[in-house]
């Protein structure tokens, strides 16, 4: 059955960071994910873990710098050094979070670079990541983000995912790559291509980790958007799958307010608990 995770970089921000981990666990969430720990210390976060009863589901290895609009640096070519330090820091974090999932984003392609060492940067930092990774049980995921949200970003469908997934393969053997998956946002495969049930078809097998989002707006994924949310998940249980669905989205108010969508799958999680 899919567990929801709260996403508290985007829920809960009516409270500070370290107050959401208890305003999620009362709203009957049994996971958390957000995007980057790393302005908190680690035993802080992992103590606001423990009083709550809460699963850290996910979260992502510094992107670089995100005020100047770095999104993450897996494809820059000459940021090689600062994305292994990243990689380290975040395995770190995962240690004392007991999560063993990480998102290494793939970053803005620069202007006027070689798409060929791009490509080839990005999987030399994917094959690092993935070797480190797997000395922790960790698992490295890679995203596709659409580029209506994220113009410019390198990686941008599942199947491209796959692809450079195998490519890695071939190098690496089937051990080492065991330790990659996609992080499949079905709300920006809804933005880029929609077919949600072919996304599930095609790539649910290689996806240990969803996000789901209303569309259009990025709010509650609810009845007020262009997607049947209560289909996808049911699609998601029929098909067998236990993972956690992060619920990456901002509320249009207060985020209890607009939990009505996610109260049946919390209430089936504390059932099933």
């Amino acid at each position: 059955m899919p567990r929801l995770a709260a996403n508290l970089s985007m829920m809960f921000t009516e409270h500070a960071f370290l107050d959401r981990f208890a305003a999620a666990a009362e709203a009957g969430f049994r996971g958390v994910e957000y995007l980057f720990p790393y302005d908190f210390a680690a035993e802080d976060i992992a103590a606001a873990l423990k009083a709550n009863g809460l699963t850290q589901a996910l979260f992502n290895l510094p992107p670089g710098d995100w005020e100047a609009g770095e999104r993450g640096l897996a494809c820059v070519p000459g940021r090689e050094a600062q994305v292994r330090e990243g990689i380290d820091q975040g395995l770190a974090y995962a240690q004392a979070l007991g999560c063993s999932q990480l998102h290494m984003m793939a970053g803005i392609v620069p202007a006027r670079s070689d798409p060929a060492l791009v490509e080839m940067t990005y999987l030399s930092n994917l094959h690092h990541a993935a070797k480190k990774a797997a000395e922790y049980g960790v698992t490295i995921l890679i995203e596709p983000i659409n580029p209506i949200d994220m113009p410019g970003y390198f990686l941008r469908s599942a199947r491209q995912a796959e692809d450079l997934i195998e490519r890695l393969r071939a190098v690496a053997g089937e051990s080492l790559v065991e330790s990659v998956g996609i992080q499949l946002d079905l709300y920006h495969r809804q933005m880029l291509e929609g077919r949600l049930a072919d996304a599930l078809d095609d790539h649910l097998a290689q996806s240990p980790h969803i996000q789901i989002a209303g569309v259009p707006g990025r709010n509650e994924p609810d009845a007020n958007g262009e997607v049947d949310w209560s289909w996808v998940l049911n699609s998601l249980d029929a098909r067998g799958y236990m993972g956690w669905v992060g619920c990456e989205y901002r509320p249009r108010g207060q985020t209890q307010a607009g939990l009505d969508w996610a109260q049946p799958w919390l209430n089936r999680a504390e059932v099933s608990a």
